[in-house]
């Protein structure tokens, strides 16, 4: 299980396969919320279940699936 308290605001989140995803916005209970200003959201928050993070380490959070799939999975609601 991930510690969610050790993410925090403005963290990069990265594919298992190393590509950006998306920047931390907050944790809203079991989903990460991403900031809209980010480059990948075009302009739209995106959600991502925390049952997707791999780790929380060197500033950043890894996820589980490749970039790729993230973004196929991302919720907007």
């Amino acid at each position: 299980m991930i510690d969610t308290s050790r993410i925090t605001e403005h963290m990069p989140v990265v594919g298992s396969d190393g590509g950006h995803v998306g920047t931390i916005d907050h944790v809203d209970g079991q989903r990460i919320k991403l900031t809209k200003t980010d480059p990948e959201a075009g302009g739209h928050h995106h959600f991502i279940h925390v049952d997707s993070i791999a780790s929380v380490e060197g500033g950043q959070v890894r996820l589980n699936r490749t970039k790729a799939e993230a973004k196929d999975e991302w919720a907007t609601a």
